[in-house]
């Protein structure tokens, strides 16, 4: 017989016996998205690492309240407010931001492994699509809520001297430039390759001669004249005396389980993103609107 240590998913008859509940409780809080779970085929599956996650989140004072980790998209705003915040709580708890990129932030999300996954797979005007339909594609979705962070400027990053040829959007594939791309599930990623299908070009027609890990790696290959041009967003662009072209507008989200919107480091995130010095710097980098931030945008129930 399987021991409960060696389960990777567990049925509710298991997850009874684990939690010492009643088998029809489990269904019942399967059911009111209390208990992490997907259905399959008609059958609840209850997977255990975010099951023992739960039982230690909702412990009084438990022993993972005092830690919030943040993955997913890069943005250097995000960075300065987690350093900041993590300057004013000092050594009583942690709050970790590690940028994965989008998918692979979601991917640990829907692991466990992350409190908070932060994305940019949309334009503002296509978000309440594009971004719920990325989510459903991740088992625990049906948990997940999101919210929003602000507005970015995503567009072309190249040196200044090359900034009076990137004006045709068109005829900017067509220039034997060496590109920087993002890896592959990043949201910079996604967008540059959505703008190529506009241009009729694919991403196989560009010299691609790196890929990058973030948003700041990007901008020191063309800042250094490993690369000339990549796609990423403008504050990256100006902290590293680089030229862009503003061609989106995306949506810059969070995405967590609803169990996590309320635990203290989030909620003094969302209060530090909300003040007038956030404004302040988030002017002060460039490419930010933060109007609606903390807006709830999407819940799976």
């Amino acid at each position: 017989m399987t021991s409960a240590s060696e389960l990777v998913y567990m049925s509710a008859k298991q997850v009874a016996e684990y939690l010492d509940l009643n088998e029809k409780k489990v269904y019942a809080m399967a059911n009111d998205r209390i208990l992490p779970a997907t259905k399959i085929t008609g059958k609840w599956l209850f997977p255990k690492v975010l099951i023992d996650r739960w039982v230690m989140d909702s412990c009084h004072s438990g022993m993972l309240t005092d830690r919030l980790l943040i993955t997913g998209s890069d943005d250097p705003l995000l960075s300065m407010l987690v350093a900041r915040l993590m300057a004013q709580v000092g050594s009583r708890e942690l709050i970790s931001y590690s940028a994965t990129g989008s998918r692979l932030g979601l991917e640990l999300l829907a692991k466990g492994y992350a409190d908070v996954c932060t994305l940019h797979w949309g334009s503002m005007e296509d978000r309440n699509i594009r971004h719920p339909a990325l989510l459903k594609g991740y088992n625990n979705h049906q948990q997940w809520i999101m919210v929003h962070g602000y507005s970015r400027q995503q567009g072309l990053i190249m040196r200044a001297d090359m900034h009076h040829r990137c004006q045709e959007e068109d005829k900017v594939v067509n220039l034997p430039w060496r590109w920087v791309s993002r890896q592959g599930g990043a949201g910079s990623q996604q967008h540059l390759e959505h703008w190529l299908l506009k241009q009729g070009a694919r991403l196989d027609q560009l010299n691609v001669v790196l890929t990058a890990y973030s948003e700041r790696e990007l901008a020191g290959y063309i800042a250094r004249g490993d690369a000339d041009i990549g796609f990423g967003c403008q504050s990256v662009a100006l902290e590293s005396g680089l030229s862009f072209v503003p061609l989106i507008k995306e949506s810059f989200d969070f995405v967590m389980p609803q169990s996590i919107y309320f635990r203290r480091q989030l909620q003094q995130l969302f209060t530090m993103l909300a003040s007038g010095h956030s404004r302040q710097m988030a002017a002060l980098l460039g490419g930010y609107d933060l109007t609606d931030c903390g807006q709830l945008l999407w819940s799976a129930s």
